[in-house]
Formats: structure tokens, sequence, C-alpha cells
């Protein structure tokens, strides 16, 4: 079982060093028997899950898409008849290339909620080199 320093838990959770030993310290994040301090990758899994818990969607509607990222449109782009809009989602930023009249009629500007529904057909995993 792979395990994560301390430093790269936090970086990992997108939480700060301290964050990180507090969540030790309270019983939240086990710590392996290794010197210095590490945490167990499924442990790690498992806190990323709980804090995954995104903001509500605003939407009502059902659907089968699992992607879906609730945030902020932090910028848009429009060039005729095209435009790209970015979103920040928690540390996810979503790009969306869609028509400048979409833009329009959904009312998309910064500081706009919006939800990005992904579909793809192909996603890549990578890891990194031993």
């Amino acid at each position: 079982m792979q395990s994560f320093k301390v430093s790269q838990a936090a970086r990992l959770l997108g939480v700060s060093d301290d964050t990180v030993r507090r969540w030790v310290d309270q019983g939240i994040l086990p710590v392996t028997a290794a010197s210095p301090v590490e945490i167990p990758g499924d442990a790690l899994a498992r806190r990323a899950t709980e804090l995954a818990a995104a903001a509500a969607d605003p939407t009502d509607v059902l659907s089968s898409a699992r992607n879906r990222f609730v945030g902020l449109v932090t910028r848009v782009q429009m060039d005729g008849v095209m435009a790209q809009v970015d979103i920040q989602s928690g540390p996810h930023r979503v790009v969306s290339l869609m028509s400048a009249e979409a833009v329009r009629e959904l009312g998309l500007e910064p500081g706009s909620l919006a939800v990005a529904v992904v579909k793809a057909t192909t996603v890549i995993v990578e890891t990194p080199k031993d």
C-alpha cells in the first residue's frame, strides 16, 4: 500500500500541512508506524472523497450524467460566433467551448453559478514514474 508524507497529502487534498497534522491528531487520518509520519493511500483516498462533496447542484433535473462540476464562471471570451467559458469547481478548472449565442442565452458572465456536465468517451489516467 502506498503512503504519503504530510506535505504530499496536504497538496493532494488541497489543504495546508497543519490541517493534515490536525486531522492526524484528531484521529481523522491514520498514520503509518514509519518515521517520518506518513498517511496510508487508502485513508487519504477516503478523506478526499469526503471532502469532495460538491456544492449543491442548482438545476432541477434528473440526469444520467455523473460527471457534473458545480462552480463559478471565472472567464468568458467571445470571438464572433464562438466563446470559451472557464468554470472553477473546487480545485478543478473546467473549460467549455460553445457558441456565443449559448453564452448570451444562459447569461454566463464571471461570477455566474454554472454546472459543467462532462461526457467523455476517453479518459486517460496517469501515475508517476517510480
